[in-house]
């Protein structure tokens, strides 16, 4: 009996000869080593490339899954007695190589679901690393669902490049399911089904089972003569998608303080990342512009300045006028009752409340603006305000769905998983911040049509989030699988005796207040350094911005985001270590060299398409290797939104390019004379792209350098 042939199969058949299927083994491995491997080739997984790619991934595995089939079917048409009359020889021959055409076209459709190439983009070197030994290891072991893929630079560069470290992970795995393999067979096992790739010189097996990875030098120099020429280009995106950033959001009537600074410089850096990544960025400033604190506001703006509609009262402190209003809404029962009045004729858009609210808002944008253009800070306003209109429609969608339940008056949503409600309608009717996070929630849903919606506020605000997100999940506005919401947390500012930031009297430190004395403080430090008697007034204010501004942004953004830090501007202005004052020295130094050695931008553009970059020192190859990690540095914090591993990556850079400065020279002149003699121009490219790349790192961060300092 003839047994029935899987009609792919039949087109993947080799030739007969003399009515006997001969399908060698040579023919086996290579079907299976140009499917497998090079499906897994064509991508990373969805975690290496910074997005979660669901579908395509899900749609490879199954095409990973038809292979085997396929393969199988293969294997049991060895056996001459599995088939048929020769009749069907001549058909069989026919369809011989149809399989390989349709795995070819297969290919071809998972190919047009990756992101484009773009030839101007900066290679992601692990990234490309992991997709050829992912496809190694696919076609060692595919028995294994899912195994693991650890690839990372090596931590000892005098043994490797990099390190393939999966083999011990994969020794547990095939022993789970019965079977003992030691891991160094499993990396020789995982070298053997290496592909023919073009970065990698050679490999070695050390220790237990680590894969040492040596990459070819040339591929490295191309790299870099590819920056040099395209400048510093973001690696290629899969697709362009939609991120909100909630940050800064401070309270109207009130001045910003120090924990406003870290929601305002973590969030704009976060930003500023995604913006240079390709996405499309909307930046959200959701300040504190509604609530029961405006009846007292408007009731004192009353008393104080009757004539308030036909003349701009001149309030110049808005704090003191808050603590003002304030005490009378303590100790004065009718100014109380008043208040709760303008209140409701506020909430009923009454048009002169509305003139007197948007005239204390107004006063508040003022002050925040200062702060801002100090920061170079971008935001588009939405308070609380603007989603006032929502929250009607937000209540009646959950009552609707039967999640509503009373309490005492109140109206409460209990979310999955979650031991506190969401108060959505407070017992008079109000509603509340969980409310108004909701309908702001549902509005980047639906209507901003976010991917990305990240929230950046201090970490005691984590569990407040975590159940509005619960909330939106188990309402069905999205799915965690596909849309991405998160919260990224911060710890508080502590002051120089580990206590919370404070002014000696014991008052919250004013931000603008902060701003000014680094500005004082960057003066007297330059003028230390005696730069005032080098640089003209103009350059000297610059610099003074720069290091004052810069400091203050990189102090924070160079500590773990999720950790408490000690604020001090001794050791932010310290121009040794990791402080964005040494940085911004050694940027400023780096970009003097090609000036010193009178080359002009001409020059090193006509340099950087015509000279090789060549590595053959050690401190070269050290440096090279460390230029090209940027693309890989930026998608692990797309992943982890921890922005103090850009600037841990640019504090290395720096020190890297010191060693080689030291010891290789650039420019090498006329002892006598101080004449130049001899310019190494390959190593003039390489002070070309470091100053590159600290550049694009130092705008992400928020920071301006300076071309002098």
């Amino acid at each position: 009996m003839t047994p029935e042939v899987n009609p792919k199969l039949r087109e993947a058949l080799p030739p007969f000869a003399g009515g006997v299927c001969f399908v060698s083994h040579e023919f086996l491995l290579s079907l299976h080593l140009q499917t497998v491997p090079d499906l897994q080739r064509l991508s990373p997984t969805p975690r290496a490339m910074g997005d979660p790619l669901t579908e395509y991934h899900s749609r490879l595995q199954e095409q990973e899954k038809q292979i085997k089939s396929l393969s199988a079917e293969v294997e049991s048409l060895k056996n001459p007695q599995n088939l048929g009359a020769t009749t069907r020889l001549d058909e069989l021959r026919d369809e011989n190589t149809k399989l390989k055409y349709r795995l070819n076209i297969l290919k071809r459709s998972l190919q047009e679901d990756l992101p484009v190439q773009d030839s101007k983009a900066m290679l992601n070197i692990n990234q490309r690393l992991q997709q050829v030994f992912g496809g190694a290891i696919t076609a060692s072991y595919p028995e294994l669902e899912d195994p693991p893929l650890a690839v990372t630079p090596s931590q000892q560069a005098k043994f490797a490049d990099y390190q393939c470290n999966s083999a011990m992970s994969m020794a547990q795995m095939l022993k789970a399911k019965g079977t003992k393999v030691s891991p160094r067979e499993i990396a020789e096992k995982i070298i053997k089904n290496l592909p023919e790739n073009e970065l990698i010189e050679k490999t070695e097996i050390a220790g237990p089972g680590f894969i040492n990875v040596h990459l070819k030098r040339p591929f490295v120099s191309q790299l870099l003569s590819n920056l040099l020429v395209n400048g510093v280009q973001p690696p290629p995106l899969a697709k362009k998608k939609k991120v909100v950033v909630d940050f800064s959001s401070p309270n109207i009537a009130k001045e910003m303080h120090v924990g406003h600074l870290r929601s305002t410089i973590i969030g704009d850096s976060m930003c500023r990342l995604f913006e240079f990544l390709g996405y499309d960025v909307l930046r959200l400033n959701h300040v504190g512009d509604w609530g029961t604190q405006f009846g007292m506001l408007i009731a004192h703006l009353q008393d104080k300045f009757p004539n308030y509609l036909a003349v701009s009262p001149p309030i110049s402190d808005l704090q003191a006028f808050y603590k003002e209003s304030k005490k009378r809404f303590d100790n004065e029962e009718d100014f109380k009752k008043r208040a709760y009045q303008c209140v409701v004729r506020l909430q009923s858009k009454e048009p002169d409340f509305i003139k007197a609210w948007n005239m204390i808002c107004d006063v508040s944008r003022k002050e925040f603006q200062r702060v801002y253009d100090c920061l170079d800070i971008k935001l588009i306003e939405r308070g609380e305000s603007y989603y006032q209109d929502m929250m009607t429609k937000v209540v009646k969608e959950f009552e609707e769905r039967g999640f509503v339940e009373l309490d005492e008056g109140r109206k409460i949503v209990f979310a999955q998983g979650q031991s506190l409600p969401l108060t959505v309608v407070k017992s008079d009717g109000g509603y509340t911040y969980d409310t108004s996070d909701l309908a702001a929630l549902r509005n980047r849903l639906f209507d901003e049509k976010a991917d990305i919606i990240i929230y950046v506020t201090d970490s005691g605000q984590g569990s407040h989030f975590q159940v509005v997100f619960a909330a939106a999940q188990m309402i069905g506005w999205y799915d965690p699988k596909v849309t991405r919401v998160e919260h990224a947390g911060f710890g508080v500012v502590l002051g120089e005796d580990k206590k919370k930031f404070k002014t000696r009297s014991g008052d919250t430190v004013r931000l603008m207040d902060l701003l000014d004395e680094g500005l004082k403080r960057s003066m007297d430090k330059l003028k230390d350094k005696e730069r005032d008697k080098v640089l003209t007034p103009e350059e000297l204010v610059k610099a003074q911005r720069s290091v004052a501004f810069g400091c203050i942004k990189y102090a924070d953004l160079s500590h773990n985001r999720i950790n408490d830090y000690v604020f001090s501007f001794d050791k932010m202005l310290d121009d040794r270590g990791n402080t964005a004052a040494y940085l911004l020295y050694a940027f400023t130094r780096i970009r003097s060299i090609a000036r010193l050695a009178n080359i002009d931008e001409a020059a090193l553009r006509q340099a950087a398409e015509s000279t090789e970059v060549r590595l053959d020192h050690e401190k070269e190859w050290k440096l090279g290797k460390c230029i090209l990690r940027f693309p890989e540095i930026l998608t692990k914090i797309t992943d982890d939104l921890l922005l103090h591993t850009l600037c841990d990556f640019l504090y290395e850079l720096a020190t890297t390019f010191t060693e080689f400065y030291d010891c290789c020279y650039c420019v090498e002149k006329d002892r006598q004379t101080g004449e130049v003699v001899k310019v190494n121009m390959w190593r003039m490219l390489l002070c070309e792209a470091t100053a590159a790349v600290m550049a694009k790192g130092f705008d992400i961060l928020g920071l301006n350098p300076v071309s002098r300092m």
